[in-house]
């Protein structure tokens, strides 16, 4: 119905849901972290930013650069989320600003586990 787009070094996690709808395509920017069962729905994530376990993203939602959305949190649709916030709760809110890199060191740990794990070769 519409696209679903994946930048770099997304990390998708284990029974987690990302889907369009029409005329809505899902956007994960580069080093994007999508923890277990979350749902990213119809949204933009941009760049750096964490969604954290069982969170849910709606249609239209742009969550911003660096920014992280607790586990279980619900992002109603068309909010917008500023870069380098942490937001929780249903409806999520704006919990506190993020510390500088806080959300980047996620992508960072997973990026980790391709080179050490997933690449590495049984000697």
């Amino acid at each position: 119905v519409d696209a679903i787009r994946c930048g770099n070094r997304v990390n998708v996690q284990d029974c987690a849901c990302i889907h369009q709808t029409g005329t809505m395509p899902c956007i994960l920017e580069d080093d994007v972290s999508v923890g277990h069962g979350a749902i990213v729905h119809g949204a933009t994530v941009r760049k750096g930013a964490l969604i954290g376990m069982n969170a849910t993203v709606l249609d239209k939602a742009d969550i911003g650069e660096g920014a992280i959305i607790a586990a279980g949190a619900v992002v109603t649709h068309g909010t917008k989320v500023p870069a380098h916030e942490i937001w929780a709760g249903i409806p999520a809110r704006k919990v506190k600003v993020c510390a500088p890199g806080q959300a980047e060191e996620f992508a960072k740990h997973y990026s980790g586990y391709i080179k050490d794990w997933y690449l590495k070769e049984d000697k």
